[in-house]
């Protein structure tokens, strides 16, 4: 008697795990995150990126960088691991990370390197007048300047806004 029971139990307990959704509403982790969160939902080509910007009407943030490069490696740490910029970005950005330099030299107005965050409005404009700290990489983050990161990310939603 114990033993079909005990059997019953054990199904029930298997399934019940095999099944199990975390209540946070957790995604599958992508690989086109590269590390950079993996609960985001990340673009994969620049062209795909700009149309759904266009049409979610929803600024778009273009992150470069390198995966051997130690400044790019140190910034991914910090962006990854603050909610605030993840849960930003899940609910009011497009965001795209690219590894290649893009055909579109409007993404590179002072030169080639990384990290370099670009934003893009759904015009399809790119938001040159959004800078990081910084006066020989305009659009260049390290660690320390998350907080720049926040306040840019706020002034690209705020001006879409004011701009419709």
């Amino acid at each position: 008697m114990l033993r079909p029971v005990f059997s019953v139990l054990l199904v029930l307990l298997a399934t019940s795990f095999a099944k199990y959704i975390p209540k946070s509403g957790k995604r599958i982790p992508q690989t086109l995150s590269r590390g950079w969160g993996d609960q985001l939902i990340w673009a994969q080509t620049y062209e795909e990126a700009l149309y759904w910007s266009r049409s979610r009407n929803k600024p778009l943030m273009v992150l470069f960088h390198l995966e051997d490069c130690p400044h790019s490696q140190a910034f991914k740490k910090v962006f990854s691991d603050n909610n605030e910029i993840q849960k930003t970005l899940d609910e009011f950005f497009i965001v795209l990370n690219l590894v290649y330099e893009t055909t579109d030299k409007h993404l590179s107005p002072d030169g080639q390197y990384v990290p370099r965050i670009i934003f893009v409005d759904p015009s399809m404009t790119v938001r040159a007048d959004i800078t990081g700290p910084y006066s020989n990489r305009m659009y260049a983050y390290e660690p320390g300047d998350i907080k720049l990161l926040i306040s840019n990310m706020q002034r690209a939603r705020k001006l879409l806004k004011s701009e419709l």
